[in-house]
């Protein structure tokens, strides 16, 4: 066990942390869903199998297999049982899409952890590699709290609804009819949980490859400023060796810049199919906690709640932060000791500044700049739709 969870804790300077384990353990799902497979050898289309099987079901029938069930089987829902359903049928079919747009874009994360590679042969210090350490921890301890919320909601709904009688989300199933024997019920809940995991791992990755990279290439940025702040600061330094110092530091954020463009286009697509859905999501959710959920039903849509918020608040919250670092840096760049410098240090010390101004922003779709502004703004959506539910009187005649 210890052996497991190691990595939530920063390692030790006596030990080689690289900022590529920052991502073992999202990797290490990546894995067990089937989205790396061995090049070679004959566990190659073993492992093909599992990948197409977990893509079939995850990614194309689940959707699927939600529309069907509302098409025939509309009629026989409780409004309980029919929003329950409704508010993870929407998430599944922007999970879908998040899904197919990160495992088709995977290679750039691959890019973005040999840009890292070169970030840290500029670990000088061990206050540098301290930093690295903490975020790596800081990003697998995040990727394990990930889990525990996702897995949560899978089995919070699954036990609520089979002990109240129906099965979790009443996914279409042509071979079994849950409503024949308790028998049927279950196989048809287990079924259909499994689905769900495939689903739900799956959703998972796609919401946490951001905050994981995000929070490693913040970590790099906190190097980059301490360097900055230490610019000219060491009075044995020649003035060539004070310029190659300063280069080094240019030469850092043009690679950190590198990183933030290389997964800014997974990005852009992921987080705006997910600011689209959000506020729907949230609203349906809520609707049905407020309205028709028992206590049990109320857990599980609960954690769904948590999940949703999981998917963008984070996320948008990093952004924030890094948008706050670039301003930070050009006031340090600013302070640093460039006064009695020579005219190319000072030359060159402009040019940099000038450039750090520039804010490093992700956009999502090209229209939503990813903030925590924006996250509220769509989220706000929700309680539009609890406020038309009760002008409309929607509660009473789903009865």
């Amino acid at each position: 066990m210890q052996s497991t969870f190691r990595l939530i804790k920063p390692a030790p300077l006596t030990e080689r942390v690289k900022s590529r384990d920052s991502s073992i353990y999202l990797f290490r799902g990546m894995w067990v869903i089937g989205w790396l497979a061995p090049k070679e050898g004959i566990w190659r289309y073993v492992y093909l199998i599992w990948s197409f099987t977990t893509f079939s079901f995850g990614v194309f029938y689940l959707p699927a297999a939600f529309l069907i069930s509302y098409v025939r089987e509309f009629s026989n829902f409780s409004p309980s049982e029919f929003f329950t359903s409704l508010q993870v049928a929407i998430n599944a079919y922007g999970s879908s899409v998040k899904c197919i747009i990160t495992y088709s874009f995977m290679w750039r994360l691959r890019k973005t952890q040999n840009l890292l590679d070169r970030l840290d042969e500029r670990l000088l210090k061990d206050d540098d590699r301290q930093k690295i350490h903490n975020a790596v921890a800081r990003c697998n301890y995040a990727f394990l709290i990930f889990t525990f919320i996702y897995c949560g909601f899978a089995g919070s709904t699954f036990f609520s609804m089979v002990l109240n009688g129906s099965p979790p989300w009443s996914i279409y199933n042509p071979f079994v009819d849950w409503r024949d024997s308790t028998a049927n019920l279950w196989i048809q809940s287990i079924f259909e949980y499994i689905v769900m995991s495939f689903a739900v791992l799956q959703c998972q990755l796609s919401d946490t490859y951001p905050l994981v990279f995000t929070l490693i290439i913040r970590a790099h940025f906190e190097v980059l400023k301490d360097h900055v702040r230490n610019l000219r600061m060491d009075p044995d330094k020649t003035e060539q060796e004070n310029y190659d110092e300063l280069t080094n530091c240019i030469m850092d954020y043009k690679i950190i810049l590198r990183c933030c463009n290389m997964i800014r286009p997974m990005i852009y697509r992921t987080i705006f199919v997910q600011f689209l859905l959000i506020g729907s999501v949230l609203g349906l959710t809520l609707f049905n906690i407020f309205f028709y959920a028992n206590f049990w039903q109320a857990v599980g849509s609960a954690f769904f709640v948590i999940t949703i918020l999981l998917q963008t608040f984070p996320f948008c919250y990093i952004c924030n932060m890094l948008s706050d670092d670039s301003e930070d840096l050009a006031n340090m760049i600013f302070h640093s000791n460039w006064v009695d410098s020579e005219p190319r240090y000072k030359t060159t010390l402009i040019n940099f500044m000038q450039h750090v101004q520039q804010p490093i922003v992700f956009i999502a779709g090209g229209i939503f700049v990813v903030s925590m502004n924006s996250n509220i703004s769509v989220a706000k959506f929700a309680f539009s739709i609890i406020t038309i539910a009760k002008q409309m009187n929607l509660a009473e005649q789903f009865q």
